[in-house]
């Protein structure tokens, strides 16, 4: 056993449409936000709360072309990857960091024109059962391996 995982699950909605950057040599890279909420009821006031967490999602040559292709804001997707940690340089001279989901397999569950399209009083399908499901899967290369 490795000892260490370092796996991410998430679902949620997109908060902007996928920004890519092609590369020489047919590479390119897609990002975008992802929204995942949280709902309790306060127990003092029985309020009911939402709070909501964003997440920076990367992915990676055809996987990216094809987010950039079927996905839009508000669309729900469900992510798989890991996590990392960048860090660069600012303007400032400061060290900056950023977390960000390097997704390697991903599932479509829904599109906002999909949603949308549904009668008023319909009840949305559940994840479990997506109406249009557009699955990829990107094979890992970890380059830094020490052996």
């Amino acid at each position: 056993m490795a000892g260490t995982v370092n796996k991410v699950i998430l679902i949620g909605h997109l908060g902007d449409e996928v920004k890519m950057h092609y590369f020489d040599g047919g590479n390119s890279i897609g990002r975008f936000p992802i929204a995942t909420n949280e709902t309790y009821t306060n127990k003092q006031t029985g309020e009911k709360v939402t709070t909501t967490e964003w997440h920076n999602i990367v992915v990676r040559n055809k996987l990216a072309e094809i987010c950039e292709k079927y996905l839009n804001k508000g669309d729900k997707v469900y992510c798989e990857g890991r996590i990392k940690t960048r860090q660069w340089e600012g303007e400032d001279g400061s060290k900056r960091y950023t977390t960000e989901i390097h997704v390697t397999d991903m599932t479509f569950l829904t599109t906002k024109s999909e949603l949308n399209s549904q009668a008023p009083n319909a009840v949305p399908e559940k994840a479990e059962t997506p109406k249009k499901e557009i699955s990829h899967k990107e094979k890992e290369v970890d380059d830094d391996l020490p052996f």
